[in-house]
């Protein structure tokens, strides 16, 4: 199931008063002696329900806080060094729980990142997987190791997922004493297109996947990354648009363009592939001359909106879609190069440090394209999964594809999470119950054991801070589908409106 808008330490117990240990399950654990071939075992640990898990493996450049959040249950936490070659290794980590389903999840990741996706290992955990996880074959954020280096890349590619997946599975017989009933997968960006590559190498690895805003045609999708700098310029450039302008005057004239679009002004944008936007509206003339653009900076907007091709009019990749300007203001419109799209061409593609993201052109986004390491490319955010799915169906029929695969737009959801939408469906660190409406891994193990495939949707839009309220709910359509509102337009808030107020049409 795909959705989108898809590791020699002594053994140590780490463990607090909060809660009664279950002593025979501590014991299985510290006395776990995993056997893996090419593989060092780095640490077994306990750790008791409540308890954080100390995270000496996460690279400064991963971000994030240095320790888990409180565990929901008792957890067996391994982690192993595990080599691919003569020259790259995975760093992996498996954690058990002690009420466990039978159900292994494996995760994903995001960018070019070398970082282990510890908010999903704790959440697989709490809904009873035994979860794994992998550093994807480097340590951190730079894509620097890729450097002369076919073997780590590969890793990154796709080996170090499918390594992880095995091992994993191998472990969880191993340290429960019984093979696992069902194997899944829960992944975002990076980690979206990690499942979907999966799916398609390595088929037999999970009976479910969940595959959120899926880095799909990724060569191109980095070429794309890579085009904002030489398109925005820097910040010192007398045309360049500011981040404030672009969340202020040109969000405020997005909205005003397309908001109303679904019937409804709430500040969310349900379809943006229908909105023409026109940024000639922001022009300055004459008669205006402030919250207004010039000319030089009218046709800087034009561009991020608009595809980026050959000189031959051949698509390289969909333009930034309407309304995500916000949240793009950060890496893609902040007057600087985009860092991973940077690193790519200099390590990978151009192999070459002195590289010069200032310089990019059509001729870098071909080379990277005919080189396509590992067949990296999977396929040629939301805009990009909506042309994988059509390619699908011009191979075959709806009915066929909605046997595998079931496609879901999350509108006002940022990349990956956050934004003004219901965008909360389930992901990592989720506060919604486990149950197929309203979370999508949840959704898919409905699916996979029941045979219930599901047909919408529900996300949850939480308040901020640490007494977070529901705000309100809205059901997401399986795509074609698009979300409509059912009354009277009207400008309204989205806690006026119910969750029924909307149709799939």
């Amino acid at each position: 199931m795909y959705t989108a808008p898809l590791l020699s330490l002594p053994l140590l117990s780490n463990w607090t008063q909060s809660a009664t240990p279950d002593n025979s399950f501590r014991t299985k654990c510290l006395k776990f002696e995993p056997r893996i071939g090419n593989a060092k075992v780095e640490l077994v640990e306990y750790h008791i329900l409540g308890s954080t898990v100390a995270l000496p493996y996460r690279h400064p450049t991963c971000g994030g806080p240095g320790k888990s959040a409180a565990l929901s249950q008792d957890v067996c936490r391994v982690a192993l060094r595990i080599d691919t070659s003569e020259r790259s290794g995975i760093h992996f980590e498996a954690w058990f729980p002690a009420a466990y389903d039978r159900r292994v999840l494996a995760t994903g990741n995001g960018g070019l990142n070398g970082c282990l996706d510890y908010a999903s290992l704790a959440y697989g955990t709490q809904q009873k997987f035994a979860t794994f996880a992998t550093n994807n074959g480097h340590n951190g954020s730079s894509g620097a190791e890729f450097y002369h280096n076919a073997d780590v890349l590969h890793d990154y590619a796709d080996r170090s997922l499918h390594v992880g997946v095995v091992v994993g599975k191998q472990l969880a017989q191993q340290f429960y004493g019984m093979e696992h009933t069902k194997s899944y997968y829960l992944g975002c960006s990076q980690g979206g297109r990690q499942g979907i590559g999966n799916a398609q190498k390595f088929p037999a690895d999970f009976d479910g996947i969940v595959a959120g805003a899926p880095a799909l045609d990724m060569n191109n999708l980095i070429s794309w990354r890579a085009s904002f700098f030489p398109i925005t310029g820097s910040t010192t450039s007398p045309d360049f648009v500011a981040p404030a302008v672009w969340s202020g005057l040109i969000h405020d004239e997005v909205l005003r363009q397309c908001d109303g679009l679904d019937g409804v002004r709430d500040g969310i944008i349900e379809s943006p592939d229908l909105c023409k936007f026109q940024a000639e509206a922001l022009l300055c003339t004459p008669g205006k001359k402030i919250n207004c653009l010039t000319s030089k900076q009218v046709k800087i907007v034009k561009r991020v909106f608009s595809p980026f091709k050959y000189g031959n009019g051949t698509l390289i990749f969909p333009g930034l879609q309407v309304g995500s300007e916000q949240m793009a203001i950060d890496r893609l419109l902040a007057g600087k190069p985009f860092s991973d799209s940077q690193d790519w061409f200099r390590y990978v593609v151009r192999s070459n440090p002195a590289w010069d993201p200032a310089n990019f052109t059509t001729e870098d986004a071909l080379l990277a394209q005919q080189l396509d390491p590992f067949q990296i490319r999977t396929w040629p955010s939301p805009h990009n999964t909506a042309r994988w799915y059509e390619f699908l169906r011009s191979k075959s029929s709806e009915e066929e594809i909605g046997k595998w695969l079931r496609y879901f737009r999350v509108s006002g959801m940022y990349h990956c999470a956050s934004g003004p939408g219901a965008w909360m469906i389930g992901q990592s660190a989720s506060v919604l119950p486990f149950e197929p409406r309203s979370n999508v891994l949840a959704a898919v193990v409905d699916w996979v054991e029941n045979g219930v495939a599901p047909e919408g949707l529900q996300g949850t839009k939480m308040s901020d801070g640490a007494d977070a309220k529901v705000l309100f709910r809205r059901r997401h359509c399986r795509y074609p589908k698009r979300n409509t509102f059912n009354k009277s337009s009207l400008d309204v808030l989205p806690t006026t409106s119910n969750v029924d107020d909307w149709k799939c049409v």
